[in-house]
């Protein structure tokens, strides 16, 4: 799953199709190849006429194609297929690239249960292309801080991880995301979900057992609003993880508690509200002002919590697409595997099992 796929001259930038062009895709994934040095832009697929507009306005070379079998036509012409459409398309999308000879780039999750991202993962190993998974949330400052606070031993055993994505979103906006239909892999705890399990597993290893409740709280939605997700770690660490549209008041990021000291942490990472807005990764990028940062100590204050600032390290999202092009070129790791992916979905598998018969799963 190495070096320059074919039909690309050494040195030439890696040439990008991109279907959908909803948040994913034009938030996400668009700016991001495009900042990315030796990955292009090439062509964006969506048959939504504002956002062919939309597309070519932001990137006036950048090609249009209605569906993504004008991509798989064109397959010697480009070098990386990147999945930014609506979940229930991942694994058709992402199986038809692989057997169109091109490495690909999928949004979370990948699939709709860790069987299929498995078998993705064998496909892609089978015909020796690139199958990565694209969980940003891996870079994002607070997660950066707190790999380095563990790093370095700051916290000592750590015995809970408390993980907060809470939103408060009291009417809802409509679309799959909030779809009741199983088919179109909705609802918070597979949103949401993907982020907070994949960073506990990244930063705890393995679960062994997962308990979670999971509610509709808003009048008219259909899927879930409101999730808890409770993971004992096969290293000991428990993660406490909660997800909601429901939040009146928001509560930290993190909370991380060891045998030496805590961090806290609240705020969300700036690097998407930042693309939301138009900015681009440069200078500053991914940089927090000094009022957001967390802190690391013990005590019992009721204003500080006690401990000491804890300087934020910058957010950095461009670093996936940079190692992605680094792993189709160089033959450098993968940033994130569909195995990864798969292990994530099995957590998410099991919390939605464990909601629903009111039981403790053991993984």
């Amino acid at each position: 799953m190495t070096g320059t796929p074919l039909g690309t001259a050494p040195g030439s930038p890696l040439r990008v199709g991109l279907v959908g062009y909803g948040l994913a895709g034009s938030v996400f994934h668009a700016p991001l190849i495009a900042a990315t040095e030796g990955l292009t832009l090439d062509t964006v697929v969506t048959s939504n006429p504002e956002r062919q507009q939309q597309a070519r306005a932001e990137f006036p070379d950048v090609r249009l194609a209605a569906g993504p079998d004008e991509l798989f036509d064109r397959a010697a012409e480009l070098d990386l297929i990147v999945v930014a459409s609506p979940n229930k398309t991942h694994v058709p999308l992402a199986t038809a690239a692989l057997k169109a000879g091109l490495p690909v780039v999928v949004d979370k999750p990948v699939a709709g249960t860790a069987a299929e991202a498995r078998e993705l993962a064998a496909l892609a190993e089978q015909r020796g292309l690139l199958l990565s998974v694209f969980q940003n949330r891996r870079w994002d400052n607070d997660f950066l801080t707190l790999r380095k606070l563990l790093d370095e031993g700051e916290l000592g055993d750590v015995w809970r991880f408390e993980s907060r994505f809470e939103r408060w979103r009291p009417q809802l906006k409509g679309g799959w995301r909030e779809s009741g239909d199983p088919a179109e892999i909705g609802g918070l705890l597979y949103d949401l979900g993907s982020h907070v399990v994949d960073q506990a597993l990244v930063l705890f290893g393995p679960a062994a057992t997962v308990y979670a409740e999971s509610d509709i709280r808003r009048p008219g939605a259909e899927t879930d609003d409101d999730t808890f997700i409770a993971i004992t770690h096969t290293s000991g660490v428990r993660s406490h993880l909660h997800v909601s549209a429901t939040t009146a008041q928001l509560g930290p990021r993190f909370r991380v508690l060891g045998s030496r000291a805590g961090y806290v942490k609240y705020g969300l990472d700036p690097q998407e509200a930042a693309l939301r807005e138009g900015q681009r990764p440069g200078p500053d990028w991914g940089v927090e002002p000094e009022s957001l940062w967390g802190r690391v100590g013990s005590g019992e204050s009721p204003v500080t919590g006690g401990g000491r600032p804890e300087p934020t390290l910058p957010g950095d999202y461009p670093a996936y697409y940079a190692a992605v092009a680094k792993a189709l070129r160089e033959g450098a790791p993968n940033p994130v595997t569909a195995l990864e992916a798969a292990a994530a979905l099995d957590v998410l598998e099991a919390a939605r099992r464990s909601a629903r018969e009111k039981v403790t799963v053991t993984l």
